[in-house]
């Protein structure tokens, strides 16, 4: 008898502690998205350097250029002394 008392006491004891009226919290929650860009790439990218025997076509030289030139403003390269 104390089993069956036991087992209908048990789960009646286990909703109750979840029904706290007091607990819940009038309060919609705040999303905040924000979104973080963080380049770290001028400690791995290094400027192309040509040298005067390289034969580029004229959209790899371009490439280069483009490449040389975001470096140069982004991450502060210099040219090389000649």
């Amino acid at each position: 008898m104390w089993k069956i008392k036991l087992l209908l006491l048990l789960p009646v004891s286990l909703l109750a502690s979840c029904a706290n009226p007091g607990a819940a919290t009038d309060a919609a929650p705040e999303v905040i998205t924000q979104t973080r860009v963080v380049d770290n790439s001028c400690s791995w990218v290094k400027p192309i350097w040509v040298s005067k025997s390289d034969v580029l076509s004229d959209g790899t030289a371009d490439q280069i250029r483009v490449h040389n030139e975001t470096g140069a403003k982004r991450c502060g390269w210099k040219p090389r002394a000649k």
